[in-house]
């Protein structure tokens, strides 16, 4: 689940990333560092981790309604046509690869198949709940396979070298521990994806005139 090799098209994104390249803000090892920790510290953390606790939580009790109202939370806090575009395709290529799998209950394929376009939060959380992984390991794979796939976005568009990608790696996973705790308590009124530069980085590359990423 917390592969850069799941066959979900998370390779193609970089989230505002390439724009951030581009506009000269990221452009070593050291302002992308940066940039991938502070969105990992003051963005991630901060709102799709703690909204990851909450749909962990609500398919574990089997409240669909309430895993439903977090799905259209989440949709509605990406703050681009492309960032809504992403977690819309990521969703259903998760859901088409769990049916192709051929390893899961009728039940469970029928609970991911009533919503029809989710997000990919929303199936990944049922999917870590379906198999009975442990909240906080779940919690810590999800921030892992996001900084991951930005350190790889960022060798190929900085671009950085392969031992400069697993430097940056080692620094943002010894925070991982500790965030996924702040997250596991982080209480409603809390919760915030306020991240101005980061919003106007995902814009921005919707008209960014040479591309190679899809967000």
């Amino acid at each position: 689940m917390s592969s850069p090799a799941l066959p979900v098209g998370a390779y193609s994104y970089s989230q505002g990333l390439e724009w951030a390249i581009e506009s000269g803000a990221v452009s070593n090892e050291t302002t992308t560092l940066s940039w991938v920790s502070d969105q990992l510290e003051w963005n991630i953390s901060r709102f799709e981790v703690p909204m990851l606790v909450r749909l962990l939580d609500a398919h574990a009790s089997g409240d669909a309604v309430r895993t439903l109202q977090l799905d259209a939370l989440y949709l509605a806090s990406r703050e681009s046509a492309e960032l809504r575009a992403e977690t819309l395709q990521m969703g259903h290529s998760l859901r088409r690869l769990i049916h192709e799998l051929r390893e899961f209950s009728d039940n469970f394929l029928q609970t991911i198949d009533a919503v029809e376009a989710p997000s990919f939060v929303w199936v990944w959380s049922a999917l870590a709940c379906e198999w009975g992984i442990d909240k906080q390991d779940a919690l810590a794979a999800w921030m892992w396979s996001w900084a991951e796939n930005q350190v790889m976005a960022a060798i190929k568009a900085v671009p950085l070298g392969q031992a400069a990608g697993q430097r940056i790696l080692l620094t943002i996973g010894a925070k991982i521990p500790g965030l996924t705790s702040e997250a596991m308590e982080l209480p409603d009124h809390d919760m915030s994806n306020f991240a101005p530069g980061f919003a106007i980085a995902c814009a921005q590359h919707e008209t960014q005139y040479s591309r190679i990423f899809r967000s």
